[in-house]
């Protein structure tokens, strides 16, 4: 575990959670799985030979979403956010753990045989890598939603359907079937949604309202 603030910084959480925490010039070393957790527009500002160093056969894994609404953030929006991402790294990436909000992240998993697992979308060109992130998923005590190739990661960004509303698979699939959202309607409801977010919700932020919410219109 790293972050820019350098290997003390992440210390103390890192011992809390079992992880073993560097300084980011030394992140990559050795990685079978890097982890990009951080805000969107931060990721291509990165120091290249966290990239160049890691090794071609790990897995990156993208969890960022695109919120210009929140920060000033600008790209390319004629490509997928997750391809245009893969483009400034130089390297093949996963797209999942972005569909989830943090709370259901944390509370939410379940054992494998257990009734009503929620599921997490997952994206990627490389199918032998998806199957590993799968059975990551999977570990994390979620179930897994293969959501097609990278090109198609658009349909679990912000405010898409079944975006961060805690269903199973079988309720994911369903709503996506009904769907009619295209990328460009995405793009509008993000920006209906988020701008408007306080009075949809009534000022009531929490867990199971915004669930309600993000059911409401994430369709």
């Amino acid at each position: 575990m790293a972050n820019s603030r350098g290997k003390s910084a992440v210390q103390k959480f890192a011992e809390e959670i079992g992880a073993e925490p560097r300084d980011i010039q030394s992140i990559s070393k050795d990685a079978e799985i890097l982890i990009l957790s951080i805000p969107f527009g931060a990721i291509p500002k990165l120091p290249k030979d966290i990239f160049t160093t890691l090794p071609k056969s790990s897995i990156v894994i993208d969890t960022s979403n695109y919120y210009p609404e929140l920060r000033k953030e600008e790209f390319d929006e004629s490509k997928p956010e997750s391809v245009w991402i893969s483009e400034q790294i130089g390297r093949k990436i996963i797209k999942t753990f972005n569909n989830i909000l943090a709370y259901s992240l944390e509370h939410s998993g379940k054992d494998k045989n257990e009734k009503n697992r929620l599921c997490i979308q997952i994206a990627g060109d490389d199918e032998e890598q998806k199957k590993i992130v799968m059975k990551l998923i999977n570990d994390c005590g979620f179930d897994p939603y293969d959501n097609g190739n990278l090109d198609n990661s658009w349909s679990q960004q912000p405010n898409s359907a079944g975006y961060c509303c805690d269903y199973t698979c079988e309720e994911l699939k369903k709503v996506k079937e009904k769907s009619k959202q295209t990328r460009e309607s995405v793009k509008e409801n993000r920006k209906k949604v988020f701008g408007s977010f306080a009075e949809l919700t009534g000022g009531d932020f929490s867990h199971e309202n915004v669930i309600k919410v993000n059911r409401k219109y994430n369709i």
